[in-house]
């Protein structure tokens, strides 16, 4: 018996176990099996996910940490404690709590994110949301609204209101209501908003800087040649991690990404990093001073588990003189996880062909927005930022993966990566800094949907996408987005009724069409089952197929069939045909 004969066996024992049957794969005989969905296709897959998105622990580990955590710097520092070598230790203990933290949500999200919505969609601390976290609501070493300990109160409680707003139905309906020019605007101004910070000193290459004449300028000189935070004309573009950064993390990266090399990302961030860890160096993220060997002598550890110490239950209740802050804080997070997660899961659930056109909703829908809430509020205990759906989850679905197995592989190898914490700890910022401008490239690709021809949806696009990284804040962009197209569209509409349809724009029949009524009711399938008095309203009713008449998979003549093939053409819900009949 040849390995392929012994793959196509194993594939198929698999699927007639109750494995296969929970998670839809084919040949598992359920009337829903998901076509193409084979046991070692989800396995490669799910590898494939994870080698896609682990950049996210040292990436998060990176960003949030430089809120300084629950570190206290004084306020009377001139420098933002820059250069207060006991308060930059307690920055790199934050750091390092936030490796193990990020890799065990991550983990526990995305396998529970497979075992129970059964979508190949794995979740993690948010690309942007983390951003906002840590530089506008914590602010760098604690410069910004309310304090870190409060800011998790905020997400604490964001993920139990997602709770609440998922069992009525609402996070969907919003999701889905919301106009499809500001949902494709929302993610190419976070990419946007990634890329300033993967080219900024903070938490990148260094490459931009604010200015004092104009509001930002050109920088790339290393940290000892820096007065005042700006780089000498003679000393810009001469920082040697800069130059690595960018031909080894993000030329190479993207030439890797040209030829569909998998774990592209993974390959540009380890190289940098290991070019940057040997001492002394010109690029050695290790110099010789107390700060450096205190990092030195973690990263040789190279094998542990770095319990969570400072940010584990780090919350704090008492919001005196933060109480307005605090509602800020967490009404952005809300609507920001809103229109990312669910954006993300829409079309990662499109991908997988998941989704339900009439109703534009997605199997699993529920369970996953209820998995993602519940994530969210976990992770605060912790000490993370708002978890969301990763669009790097499209590259495990284009190595074939179409159920939840995907996801939970990509949980378990998350999982692992806890124990390896002085490793994703000791990867320095401009390791990850291009990465940041490659994951902005990948999201401002949505920008070339949406609809151009017409200003009412158009200027509202466009505001989104430049307020985000203009102000440094998703939140404003989001708020510009949605108050320009109400406002516009508003003005056309009452111009028109007041004229009675005698002045309307010569292109209105180009609008992208928007109703609040959308097909499948405002309240989800559960709530409506209940309210008909169905006792078992858990339970999805079988009016879309029919159970009982399939025989050994297939469906007889004139059944309904509601899944279809990812590269089928004809519409869900056609009536099937099937020569065996």
């Amino acid at each position: 018996m040849g390995l392929s004969d012994w793959v196509h066996r194993t594939n198929l024992s698999v699927a007639r176990s109750p494995i296969g049957r929970w998670f839809l794969l084919e040949n598992s005989g359920h009337p829903r099996e998901r076509k193409g969905s084979f046991f070692f296709t989800e396995i490669r897959a799910g590898l494939a996910t994870f080698f896609a998105m682990a950049y996210i622990i040292s990436v998060n580990s990176n960003i949030t940490s430089k809120s300084g955590g629950n570190c206290v710097c004084p306020a009377d520092d001139p420098d933002n404690c820059n250069s207060n070598t006991d308060y930059l230790m307690c920055v790199q203990e934050i750091n390092r709590d936030m490796v193990t933290a990020t890799a065990a949500i991550s983990a526990l999200g995305t396998f529970f994110m497979g075992l129970l919505a059964n979508l190949p969609v794995a979740i993690a601390p948010g690309m942007g949301l983390n951003a906002y976290f840590a530089y506008t609501v914590v602010g760098y070493h604690g410069q910004g609204m309310i304090p870190y300990s409060i800011a998790l109160t905020a997400v604490f409680v964001e993920g139990w209101v997602f709770l609440g707003l998922t069992l009525l139905g609402i996070r969907q309906w919003l999701a889905r209501a919301l106009p499809a020019s500001i949902k494709l605007a929302t993610g190419a101004g976070i990419g946007l908003y990634l890329t300033l910070i993967g080219l900024s000193y903070s938490a990148g290459i260094g490459l931009v800087t604010g200015a004092k004449d104009t509001p930002m300028e050109l920088a790339g000189c290393s940290d000892a040649l820096r007065q005042d935070g700006l780089c000498q004309s003679a000393d810009k573009m001469r920082s040697p991690t800069m130059w690595v950064g960018i031909f080894c993390g993000g030329v190479l990266t993207a030439c890797l990404m040209l030829y569909r090399v998998k774990g592209a990302v993974i390959i540009g961030i380890l190289l940098v990093s290991i070019i940057s860890w040997p001492r002394p160096t010109a690029v050695t993220y290790f110099p010789h001073t107390p700060l450096g060997d205190n990092m030195f002598d973690f990263f040789k550890q190279v094998v542990t588990f770095h319990p969570i110490k400072r940010t584990l239950l780090a919350m704090e209740w008492d919001l005196t003189g933060h109480g307005a802050e605090f509602g800020l804080a967490f009404i952005t997070f809300l609507y920001v996880d809103i229109l990312d997660t669910t954006g993300t899961l829409y079309s990662m659930a499109k991908f997988a062909g998941t989704i339900d056109e009439r109703t534009q909703d997605f199997e699993g829908s529920a369970m996953a927005y209820m998995v993602d809430a519940i994530t969210i509020s976990i992770g605060a205990l912790l000490g993370t930022p708002p978890v969301a759906a990763f669009v790097e989850s499209g590259a495990g679905i284009s190595e074939g993966g179409r159920t939840g197995l995907t996801s939970c592989v990509t949980g378990l190898c998350f999982f692992i990566a806890v124990f390896f914490a002085p490793i994703f700890a000791s990867i320095p910022p401009w390791a990850t800094g291009c990465t940041l401008v490659l994951v902005g490239a990948l999201m401002c690709k949505a920008a070339a949907e949406i609809n151009w021809r017409y200003y009412g949806d158009a200027v509202p696009a466009f505001l989104t996408i430049a307020i985000m990284p203009f102000t440094y804040s998703i939140a404003y962009g989001l708020i510009a987005g949605i108050l320009s197209y109400m406002l516009l569209n508003v003005i056309v509409w009452v111009v028109e009724v007041g004229s009675r349809g005698r002045l309307v724009p010569p292109n209105k029949h180009e609008k992208d069409p928007w109703t609040w009524r959308i097909a499948g009711g405002f309240f989800p399938p559960w709530l409506q089952r209940l309210f008909r008095g169905k006792k078992d309203f858990w339970r999805e009713e079988p009016s879309q197929f029919v159970e009982d008449e399939w025989r050994d998979g297939e469906p007889r003549l004139g059944e309904v069939v509601v899944e279809e093939s990812i590269n089928s053409q004809e519409p869900v819900g056609e009536k099937a045909e099937h020569p065996k009949a």
